[in-house]
C-alpha cells in the first residue's frame, strides 16, 4: 500500500500564473469601463441641456421676465422649501443650479436683457440665452462639448467649446 500525500496547496507557479491571467484582464477591460463612464456622462450632458430648455422656457412663461437671469434663479430657495419664486423657481436641483453636474461644467449665458425685471423679481430676465456643457476633464469625464440655444437644438464638439455653427446631435 502506498502512504498518501498530504495536500500542498497550490505552488508558486501555479498562484504566478492565475495572478498574470487576472492582470491581463483588467488591463483589457479597465479601458472599456473608463470609455463606458465617459459615454454614460456624455449622454447625461446630452439629456440636462434638454431639462435645461424645458426649464427656461417654464421659467419664461411662468414669470414673464424673459429668460432666467442665471442658472442660480432656476434652482430651489435657499434652506430648501417648496416657495417658488421669481429669483429661486425650484425648476432644477442645487446641484445643476450650482454649474457643475456628472462630469461636466455647465455655463447659461444671457443675452439682450429684458428693460426691467418683471414684478417680485430682483433681476431682469434675457431675451435669449446660450448653454455650454464642457467636460471637466477632456477625455476623462466626456470627450464632447455641447451647446444649446432657445432653438433646442444640440450641438457638440470634440475639441473646444461647441458654438451655434457646430453640428447637431444626430446630424
Amino acid at each position: 500500500m502506498k502512504a498518501r500525500r498530504g495536500n500542498r496547496g497550490f505552488t508558486l507557479l501555479e498562484l504566478l500564473i492565475v495572478i498574470a491571467i487576472i492582470l491581463i484582464i483588467a488591463a483589457i477591460a479597465i479601458p472599456n469601463l473608463m470609455r463606458s463612464r465617459m459615454l454614460a456622462d456624455e449622454a447625461a450632458a446630452i439629456g440636462t441641456l434638454r431639462t435645461l430648455n424645458t426649464a427656461i422656457t417654464t421659467y419664461s412663461a411662468t414669470y414673464s421676465n424673459g429668460f432666467p437671469p442665471s442658472l442660480a434663479a432656476m434652482g430651489p430657495p435657499p434652506g430648501g422649501g417648496n416657495n417658488a419664486t421669481c429669483d429661486n423657481s425650484n425648476l432644477i436641483d442645487s446641484v445643476l443650479a450650482s454649474g457643475q453636474k456628472t462630469g461636466y461644467k455647465y455655463t447659461y449665458t444671457g443675452s439682450n436683457p429684458v428693460s426691467a425685471a418683471a414684478q417680485g423679481c430682483s433681476n431682469p430676465g434675457f431675451n435669449s440665452y446660450t448653454i455650454n456643457a464642457d467636460p471637466i476633464t477632456r477625455g476623462q469625464t466626456g470627450q464632447r462639448s455641447f451647446f444649446t440655444d432657445p432653438s433646442g437644438t444640440v450641438r457638440y464638439n470634440t475639441t473646444q467649446p461647441a458654438t451655434a455653427t457646430d453640428p447637431p446631435i444626430g446630424g
